[in-house]
């Protein structure tokens, strides 16, 4: 009999051990180990629920829908769809049940998937009655993009890729954002997974990079648009060299490269003080003018211009605009020659450009860029309101009103080599670049800035792939793209 309780008081005490271990067990799943579960890839459950509520809409600043979640008659409930398609995809970005969120969609996630605390209480019975049998909407996001500028930049594009960005200088609010190549957000959208599956294997094996947006994630050589820094070093750190002649040529003789000789386009003859080298865009004259400013000044220029730096936009993924550093140019002149007409291995992303020019426009100081105006609740209510602050002090005031006149000449100047992007009426301050890439197609830039003196609008145009032909340069393919977003705005603006 003893041996028989014996047996059964052991049995009850495993029996509450194994208990109390389940016990710990849940405890530990519910409290410690919650989150780690919640964020597990393999958990669905919080994705489901997603799927299963409303989103929020986004809607640009002229009122059209970019993005919005309908109902539907499947499993989830509803479906996000993106009535502009892929005009808006690299600023949107997708939400996808398999590949999660990019763009606007990642950003303001929470924003567009929650709803505001704030709710008016009901103070009748139909309040009443509505307040407990209507699901509570989601908060809509309001930005300062427009829809027909983004649209002009598309059709400027006309299915080339590159990448044009267009800044209020006084806010760095973007007012338009478009890269090419571009996708389709739907695709990636569908409740169907082979449809999302198959669209994203083509995205991801296409070696044009339709999701990396080259307007703000990709770098590219920047050619003679980073003139511009070279010339904010001069008058930052060695002002007499604005004055200083440099010799007419047609070939320089890069120190310290065994004899390489650095050309002028076309094999031009050119020379004199920076105006007139920066109004030809010399490079020969750049390069003198970068090898007496020296690695540190140049370098320490680029960086107060951001470069180096992620822009803070609003945006997942934003790329940095890249010099290299001081050290780099010991013993290597003409790599320094080089960088400072934005060649070797000088790489800079479409937004910084449009940043640098709109820091210019702004007299030297650096908006912030940011594509959100404001959240609004379901009731109509203003949630939040961005409110527009500096990110960098790039250069004074007098700098940038001595960088502005050397833009003006580019345009302005009969030799210019930025005439293609006259407006009638308007002024506008400009720089034209042309890139070799080591293979077979050159990049075209053109960044600008209008109407001088009350700039409103910055912009920077990337046209790649281009044909390394003396017709195909940044004058002539880049620059009627700028003119046509400038004069597009400032004509909506003054109407």
């Amino acid at each position: 009999m003893n041996g028989i309780n014996r047996r059964v008081r052991l049995a009850g005490a495993a029996a509450c051990l194994l208990i109390l271990a389940l016990f710990v067990q849940l405890n530990y799943l519910q409290v410690f180990h919650a989150t780690a579960l919640n964020d597990n890839p393999l958990n669905t459950r919080d994705v489901i629920a997603q799927f299963s509520q409303p989103r929020g809409a986004i809607i640009s600043a002229d009122g059209v829908t970019l993005a919005q979640s309908v109902p539907s008659k499947d499993q989830y409930k509803y479906q996000r769809e993106y009535p502009e398609g892929p005009l808006f995809a690299s600023v949107t970005g997708y939400f996808s049940f398999i590949y999660g969120t990019d763009g606007l969609e990642h950003e303001y996630n929470s924003a567009l998937s929650e709803t505001d605390a704030s709710v008016t209480l009901p103070t009748s019975l139909e309040q009443i009655k509505n307040f407990f049998t209507t699901q509570p909407l989601p908060d809509d996001l309001h930005l300062t993009v427009l829809s027909w500028l983004q649209q002009i930049a598309a059709n400027q594009l006309d299915g080339r890729d590159g990448a044009v960005v267009a800044i209020d200088p006084s806010t760095g609010g973007v007012l338009a954002m478009y890269s090419n190549p571009t996708y389709d957000p739907n695709l990636l959208a569908s409740h169907n997974p082979s449809v999302e599956e198959k669209e994203w294997q083509a995205l991801n094996t296409n070696p044009a990079k339709p999701l990396l947006a080259a307007s703000y994630r990709e770098r590219f050589f920047p050619g003679s648009t980073f003139k511009v820094i070279t010339s904010a070093a001069v008058y930052d750190h060695k002002a007499a060299l604005a004055n200083k002649v440099v010799p007419v040529m047609t070939g320089l003789v890069l120190p310290d490269t065994a004899g390489q000789v650095l050309h002028n386009f076309a094999g031009e003859a050119c020379g004199g003080n920076l105006l007139q080298l920066f109004t030809v865009s010399c490079d020969t004259g750049f390069a003198k003018v970068g090898l007496e400013l020296g690695g540190n000044d140049l370098a320490a220029e680029a960086n107060s211009f951001g470069w180096d730096k992620v822009p803070p936009i609003d945006l997942p993924g934003a790329a940095a605009s890249y010099f290299p550093p001081a050290q780099s140019f010991f013993e290597n002149a003409g790599a320094l020659a080089k960088s400072a007409i934005g060649q070797e291995s000088v790489q800079a992303v479409p937004l910084s450009l449009a940043l640098d020019v709109a820091g210019i426009a702004n007299g030297g100081t650096i908006m912030a860029p940011h594509l959100m105006a404001s959240i609004t609740g379901a009731q109509g209510q203003t949630v939040s309101s961005y409110q527009p602050h500096p990110w960098l002090k790039a250069t004074s005031e007098a700098t940038a009103e001595k960088l502005t006149k050397l833009m003006l000449s580019v345009v302005n100047s009969p030799n210019g080599t930025g005439v293609e992007a006259r407006v009638p009426g308007v002024e506008v301050a400009g720089k034209t670049g042309t890139a070799q890439t080591g293979g077979p197609y050159i990049e075209t830039w053109f960044v600008a800035f209008a109407p001088v003196p009350n700039p409103k609008i910055a912009v920077a145009v990337l046209v790649e792939n281009q044909p390394p032909a003396d017709e195909y340069q940044g004058g002539t393919i880049a620059a009627p793209v700028a003119k046509a977003i400038i004069q597009a705005y400032l004509q909506k603006e003054s109407s």
